[in-house]
């Protein structure tokens, strides 16, 4: 089921604008080639309308954040709403410091996302900071771990449920929901972690898949975080004495480019709550 995603990005070849940091700009440029999408990269606000309209998905990543690209971020969010864009939002970093956490808050404000992706606190964070949640939604612990599973499913449904967008949850267990239903991820290798930019990454490659399958955007955002945890774990397998963690991430890229909708299938570790 999820295989078929990635054939219709290879097949679709969905061109997506990103508006993301500047520490992994490369990388996600890299890894939507792989994937088979078709990346842009453009934050200048006087560019972005332009550019997000010829696209299909807009993949906002708050990551390195600045007066010039809050603007654009807006900008292009609310023209891709405008046209009934793919948008995802991958607040990096929300909870660190109040320009991060009142730029996401502001946008979730502005701008209906089809997808919001991050990792347990930052999300936390965007629940709290919004006012769609409360009450037991703060005590849903800061890492999803098989004793802390069915709160963080219960969770991010309910987040789903009241922002009416997918929800990602990344990490150890990794969370794809929409309010009625869950995918509870088990592909990745901890040495991912290891790697500035994977989530970067996963976010302009979600972005991609779920502009490939209007019709199944829940399974195409599952199936982007089954493909970058498989890749991570082949990766892993193709390492060599001497590479480290600059080598790994080539490494991730080349088993995206090299991976198929069978071999997805076949790799995917995946249950549905």
């Amino acid at each position: 089921m999820l295989g078929k995603c990635l054939d219709n990005v290879r097949k679709n070849v969905p061109l997506v604008h990103n508006i993301t940091n500047y520490v992994t700009v490369n990388d996600v440029a890299n890894i939507l080639l792989a994937c088979g999408g078709s990346p842009i990269m453009s934050d200048e606000p006087e560019d972005v309308e332009d550019i997000t309209s010829i696209c299909g998905g807009l993949n906002i990543n708050i990551g390195t954040l600045n007066k010039s690209s809050i603007e654009g971020m807006y900008r292009a969010g609310k023209r891709a709403a405008e046209l009934g864009h793919v948008i995802l939002l991958d607040p990096v970093g929300a909870g660190a410091s109040k320009l991060r956490t009142d730029t996401a808050v502001g946008l979730m404000d502005a701008i209906r996302f089809t997808v919001i992706r991050g990792n347990i606190s930052e999300i936390k964070t965007l629940a709290l900071g919004s006012g769609t949640t409360k009450g037991v939604d703060a005590d849903v612990a800061d890492a999803v771990t098989e004793e802390t599973l069915d709160g963080a499913v219960n969770f991010v449904k309910s987040l789903a449920g009241k922002t009416s967008s997918i929800i990602a949850v990344t990490g150890a267990i990794d969370l794809v929901a929409n309010a009625e239903k869950c995918f509870v991820i088990r592909n990745g290798r901890p040495e991912m972690g290891k790697i500035t930019g994977t989530g970067c990454q996963l976010s302009g490659m979600m972005t991609a898949f779920v502009v490939a399958n209007p019709d199944n955007q829940l399974e195409a955002a599952a199936a982007a975080v089954c493909a970058m945890g498989l890749a991570g774990e082949i990766g892993w397998g193709n390492m060599q004495e001497g590479d480290g963690n600059s080598t790994y991430r080539n490494r991730i890229i080349d088993a995206v480019f090299n991976m198929n909708g069978t071999v997805l299938d076949r790799g995917a570790k995946y249950e549905i709550r």
